[in-house]
């Protein structure tokens, strides 16, 4: 039955009040159903947009462009949430940027910037603008490695809170590059680094910290927590050396683990249905630190690890002596000054989880599809695990694709292949897409495609279907490096240097 009901009497005056009021009711519900795109790869972290809106086939930086605004160097990915996009840059050598847009008409809206003091070299295809904003209706949450985490007015750019963490030290030169994540009423940020790896539940109004989970027994991770719909509840998932963890949202309690990992990973997994799919590539800690000693200055390729070839490969940071402490000193056994075989685990894994060590390892090199069922609790390395499989052709960062009961991977030179989500099963071999260059980016879905950005700013687009034809390959004339965004029917492409928005007209 309608809503209302007009009777004939009904004047045209009193119809079209009724009408107008009809109307600024929808409008005023748009926010709740936009499908936004409110922190790294999308809802829940997957990749997936739940668009009902016609997306772009063929497009470029001029083509189907909408528009384009410079946003300083970068690599983090845009966000959009209630028709605002935002999206951060380096804008000088100290300088870290966070614009805001409308999302439609790419006016900017504000601009906030922080100065970051001296910064530690990364790696050239880097950026210290790493990191991914979350957002929601209210608020923007914002992590940069010497200032914290903050969140802003989403409308007006001023300060709401602001959470000084512990900033991070890694030896890679791959620096911090962890986002915060969006949960219910919480603001979950994860970093794995070398010195004082945690995780954390902050309020997304307040900015009070709810719990930290300290996760000492982890090396170096990038991979984001993900929301496990188990049939128990909601369940937190967070991949790293070794164990996948499933966390109580509301405690930080570690109801589970899973030993089915490998030393560490870079990759996000996707959730979905109560299962947990996770691609990983990873070699060994031991082999990683031989070759960052290998490439500093004084690196002398002797198989060792001495405390002069760490410095000299930070450069002009200094490393903390704490570090050492927690490191170097405990796997120096017989106190010679260097790291050599088995000390290198020692120094860099916990006692309690040795999944890095390389010794222990035949194979240095190991890459896996596997899928984990949430629910459990304890060790459910044996209960829960779904199925694994070794694989030649997963990538170290590019996440998996999960959609259709098909798990897709891209791997650098563009090669694809295809496993099925209920067994793990190959359902097509490798592929190489018509784009060979390195891959960062994460594919991502929207209106039956999907889109693969490659480094040297091509994406190409795939019909969502068991063989992936390819449906066009577009440049966009600059490197991309970060996760496209779709929202509200358009696409937004970050390249190392613009933000765009592609679209039908």
């Amino acid at each position: 039955m309608p809503a209302f009901i007009v009777d004939r009497r009904t004047s045209h005056a009193r119809f079209g009040r009724l009408l107008s009021l009809l109307a600024v009711a929808i409008l005023w519900q748009q926010p709740l159903i936009a499908d936004d795109w409110p922190q790294f790869r999308g809802p829940n972290c997957s990749g997936i947009s739940a668009t009902t809106k016609s997306l772009p086939v063929e497009f470029s930086d001029t083509k189907n462009l909408l528009w384009s605004a410079e946003v300083g160097d970068g690599v983090g990915c845009p966000v959009v949430a209630a028709g605002r996009t935002f999206v951060s840059g380096m804008v000088g050598d100290e300088t870290i940027r966070l614009s805001a847009f409308d999302s439609a008409s790419g006016k900017p809206l504000w601009q906030r910037d922080w100065a970051t003091g001296k910064l530690p070299e990364v790696h050239m295809t880097n950026s210290h603008a790493s990191t991914t904003p979350a957002a929601d209706a209210d608020r923007v949450y914002f992590y940069f490695s010497t200032i914290g985490l903050v969140a802003v007015d989403a409308k007006t750019g001023v300060d709401v809170w602001h959470q000084k963490l512990p900033a991070p030290f890694f030896v890679f030169k791959w620096g911090p590059a962890m986002s915060p994540v969006l949960y219910k009423d919480k603001v979950l940020f994860c970093q794995d680094d070398d010195l004082f790896p945690a995780f954390y539940a902050f309020d997304k109004k307040t900015g009070d910290e709810l719990w930290k989970d300290n996760r000492d027994d982890m090396a170096v991770n990038y991979s984001h927590p993900v929301i496990c719909q188990a049939e128990q509840g909601d369940e937190i998932v967070v991949a790293g050396t070794g164990l996948l963890i499933g966390y109580d949202p509301n405690t930080g309690e570690r109801l589970w683990q899973a030993r089915t990992l490998l030393r560490n990973i870079k990759t996000t997994p996707v959730s979905q249905d109560g299962a947990v799919y996770i691609s990983l590539q990873s070699s060994g800690i031991a082999n990683q630190w031989l070759a960052t000693a290998d490439q500093a200055e004084t690196g002398n390729n002797d198989g060792k690890l001495s405390k002069a070839e760490m410095q000299a490969f930070v450069g002009e940071i200094k490393i903390p002596e704490v570090f050492y402490e927690k490191t170097f000193d405990r796997g120096d056994a017989n106190q010679d000054g260097v790291l050599e075989g088995a000390e290198l685990d020692v120094a860099f894994l916990s006692p309690d989880n040795f999944a890095g060590a390389t010794f222990e390892v035949e194979d240095p090199a190991n890459e896996f599809v596997m899928a984990v069922r949430g629910g459990g609790r304890g060790d459910v390395t044996e209960t829960h695990l779904l199925w694994k499989h070794k694989t030649k052709y997963t990538d170290h960062i590019v996440s998996p694709f999960v959609h259709g009961g098909r798990m897709l991977l891209v791997k650098g030179g563009g090669i694809t292949t295809v496993f099925g989500t209920k067994r793990g099963e190959s359902l097509r071999g490798a592929k190489r897409i018509p784009n060979a260059c390195e891959y960062f980016a994460s594919p991502i879905y929207g209106d039956g495609k999907v889109y693969v950005a490659g480094e040297n700013g091509i994406v190409v687009v795939l019909k969502d279907s068991a063989d992936y034809e390819v449906l066009a390959k577009n440049d966009m004339g600059d490197s991309i490096v970060g996760t496209p965004a779709i929202a509200d029917g358009r696409l937004f492409i970050r390249t190392r240097s613009k933000l765009l928005a592609v679209g039908q007209e």
